[in-house]
């Protein structure tokens, strides 16, 4: 008789396991679902923040910068490519060509790079460059360094 009371407990346990599984694998499955969707609402809202905290620098920005980029053309874009064909085409140094536009060798190197972007400021001094022809240029650099 014990040998059967053993029999029927240990079968009573296994129903039960097999059952609080079934009940906790539903539970589960909604859980990991849940946190699937709060992760991609946390998301969704640092994307926002980041487009909200740009529409804002760009509404003071671009009352500022008006003024600033009135030597800048209008439809005037920024390319490293462009930058580097530049310098290539004046025959430069990157050092020489960053004191042509007011900048170090270092910022001209990290802009055809493409890992930096020029300001406003900046960008203008490039703009003015471009329409520089060798002779000019070497005469400017001449003229800056006494």
């Amino acid at each position: 008789m014990p040998n059967l009371a053993a029999t029927l407990k240990e079968e009573i346990r296994r129903l039960a396991r097999k059952e609080i599984k079934t009940q906790v694998s539903a539970t589960r499955r909604a859980a990991v679902q849940h946190r699937r969707e709060i992760a991609k609402m946390k998301r969704q809202l640092r994307l926002q923040e980041r487009k909200i905290a740009a529409l804002q620098a760009g509404g003071n920005a671009g009352k500022e910068e008006s003024s600033e980029s009135e030597g800048i053309p209008p439809g005037t874009r920024f390319s490293p490519r462009s930058v580097r064909a530049q310098r290539r085409r004046l025959k430069l140094s990157a050092e020489q060509y960053g004191q042509l536009v007011g900048v170090t060798g270092q910022t001209i190197y990290l802009w055809e790079q493409g890992k930096t972007r020029p300001a406003k400021t900046q960008f203008a001094g490039l703009v003015a460059a471009r329409a520089l022809g060798r002779r000019e240029a070497v005469k400017r650099l001449l003229e800056l360094r006494s």
